[in-house]
């Protein structure tokens, strides 16, 4: 098994080879290097790393923006709305439960997802730099 793949390292005379979009999204979203799927991609919360320790690529240039904060609150607001709605129709909850258990429910949701889509995103735009470059 090949601890990694080379993606940046084309032979001379060839064109560089084409990264998986959605590998590299995985791998993100497992807090790896897209690359290699070994390293780590975040060296604190949500701080990236400036190169993957295993092999060597350039990560620190990758800025995903509020990209991964777009995609934490669509998906998070969906699912809060939902537990609203189905959990209030049967528990007849309290006013103050409620007011405490959908605020916490939210926040500790943005807060698990929000390192997952912020891997999403840094995978997505590492793989799509070769063909911005191609393209050039």
């Amino acid at each position: 098994m090949v601890p990694y793949e080379v993606h940046n390292a084309p032979v001379a005379g060839t064109a560089p080879m084409r990264r998986d979009t959605f590998l590299a999204m995985r791998r993100g979203a497992a807090r790896r290097c897209p690359s290699c799927g070994e390293g780590q991609l975040f060296r604190s919360y949500l701080k990236q790393v400036d190169h993957c320790a295993i092999c060597r690529e350039e990560l620190g240039h990758i800025s995903a923006d509020d990209g991964p904060t777009w995609l934490t609150v669509l998906i998070v607001g969906h699912l809060i709305v939902a537990m609203v709605l189905t959990i209030d129709g049967w528990a007849g909850w309290p006013m103050w439960v409620s007011m405490t258990v959908y605020p916490l429910a939210a926040a500790a949701m943005a807060l698990g997802l929000l390192p997952i889509a912020k891997g999403v995103f840094i995978g997505a735009i590492w793989a799509s730099e070769g063909r911005q470059a191609a393209a050039e």
